[in-house]
């Protein structure tokens, strides 16, 4: 048992890395929430609008995500070897990718916004005032804009310090952000304390403060840290950046950018799969979606874990280590969510009881609750295989075991068995959701091979 389980100094490491990344996942989950619950004060048109509006704003977020994940890889790897140099040289990286992916989205969301969100907007549909729902939309998108660059600004330098194993100040900043968002939210929807009643507008406004204030906090913190000064001493002496790092930094991080735009693409064409068998079933699975995220926190954070601590130990050389640290890291995920998902399981019939729908909507989310609490546990493996191969900078691994794995059997299988079948809906979701097995097998083979037990950043010199 003690090739899959670590000692108490293991799993203290490993809580101090993914305690901080896990609350402010928790964080940011919850603070969407809030935001969702105020704007629905103000009835279905601004609620719509500003939900139309925030999905534009999601596909941003997963660009620099991607945009922060491929030079992350190295940064870890860096900071592993004690190369500092070379986690400024990633963060530069990350500044220059982020600056250009914002500048894009502003000038795209800017100039061909009225179209977007129009294409959401459809003159059959039955619930709401399209009028309305396009001005608030438009109101929260133009104060949103302003809102891109403090969050890209936030991620280069969250993501760096994540990488240092500095995870304690994205964590503060977040929650900073939280308060701040819900207090300004209060003040500049409702118009408590003397404020003016803005609604949707007060709404973005809440946002923007909230996002400047974490960038502010998380930017101060960074150069007046003791740990974080290390890596960030002379961070703008220059611009300019190796280009052996550029070439390997582009030839890992698209396939990660690319990967992350087509799988938040492939989760919207699933359910739009399942759409096909009712509104009701697309209310269940929201539901479900919704319970699930709750859920799955803990294995995203450990995947985050999977990143810092293997990538670090691979950039040092200690690929025995880095092995060892990988299988016990993948079993405590795989473990836990066991026993999450034993608990989504024995409280499926609690979760729907909040909700204000119909009987049916709330049967059919109790048993697809139990479906997904079931699967739990192999979602948690395959996030697990992926955060190893990309430690490895095997990103075009990642490419096919993510991305392309999506689209070429779960997208096909939803659609033939919503569309050309009569297989009762609950039973056409199990079938999907238990193509997990076939990518747990391709993992296993995967990370079985060792493959991706790589230093990549040892031969890149200056």
């Amino acid at each position: 048992m003690k090739k899959w389980i670590g000692n108490k100094n293991f799993y203290r490491k490993v809580l101090l890395i993914t305690m901080p990344i896990f609350v402010q996942n928790g964080i940011s989950s919850f603070v969407g929430m809030l935001d969702n619950l105020m704007v629905g004060r103000l009835g279905t048109d601004a609620l719509n609008g500003v939900a139309i509006v925030n999905q534009f704003f999601f596909v941003f977020m997963i660009c620099i995500f991607g945009g922060v994940s491929g030079a992350g890889i190295f940064s870890a790897q860096f900071f592993g070897k004690k190369d500092y140099e070379g986690v400024r040289n990633a963060f530069r990286f990350k500044l220059i990718a982020c600056t250009v992916i914002s500048v894009l989205a502003i000038v795209l969301l800017a100039t061909k916004g009225d179209f977007l969100i129009q294409l959401y907007l459809h003159k059959e549909s039955g619930v709401g005032d399209l009028a309305k729902t396009l001005e608030y939309a438009q109101t929260y998108l133009w104060v949103m804009l302003i809102g891109l660059v403090p969050f890209a600004m936030s991620q280069v330098y969250a993501s760096t310090l994540r990488e240092g194993e500095i995870t304690m100040t994205p964590m503060f900043a977040s929650a900073i952000g939280v308060v701040t968002n819900f207090v300004f939210n209060l003040l500049l929807i409702f118009g408590y304390l003397g404020f003016p009643k803005l609604g949707v507008l007060g709404a973005a406004i809440a946002t923007l403060i909230a996002r400047i204030v974490e960038m502010l906090i998380i930017v101060v913190s960074a150069h007046k840290g003791e740990r974080s000064a290390i890596i960030m001493k002379g961070i703008y002496r220059t611009v300019k950046i190796p280009m052996i790092l550029v070439k390997r930094i582009l030839l890992k991080g698209l396939p990660l950018m690319i990967n992350e735009i087509l799988w938040v693409v492939g989760m919207v064409t699933i359910t739009q799969c399942y759409s096909n068998r009712g509104l009701e079933v697309v209310a269940s699975l929201n539901i479900t979606s919704t319970i699930s995220n709750m859920f799955n926190i803990a294995y995203i954070a450990l995947g985050s874990g999977i990143s810092i601590m293997v990538g670090q130990l691979l950039g040092a050389g200690k690929l025995d280590e880095a092995k060892d640290t990988d299988r016990k890291l993948v079993a405590f995920s795989v473990f836990m969510s066991m026993v999450l998902g034993s608990i989504m399981i024995l409280c499926s019939s609690v979760f729907p009881e909040f909700y204000k729908t119909e009987q049916e909507v709330k049967e059919l989310a109790k048993m697809t609750i139990v479906i997904a609490g079931i699967y739990l546990p192999l979602q948690a493996y395959t996030h697990a295989a992926y955060f190893t191969l990309r430690a490895g900078g095997k990103t075009g691994y990642t490419f096919l075991f993510d991305s392309i794995f999506t689209w070429v059997l779960i997208i096909p299988l939803a659609y033939i068995l919503s569309t050309k079948t009569t297989l009762p809906v609950i039973l056409v979701y199990g079938l999907v959701q238990g193509t997990e097995f076939i990518k747990c097998i391709i993992g296993f083979v995967m990370l079985k091979s060792d493959k991706w037990m790589i230093n990549f950043v040892d031969e890149i010199h200056y």
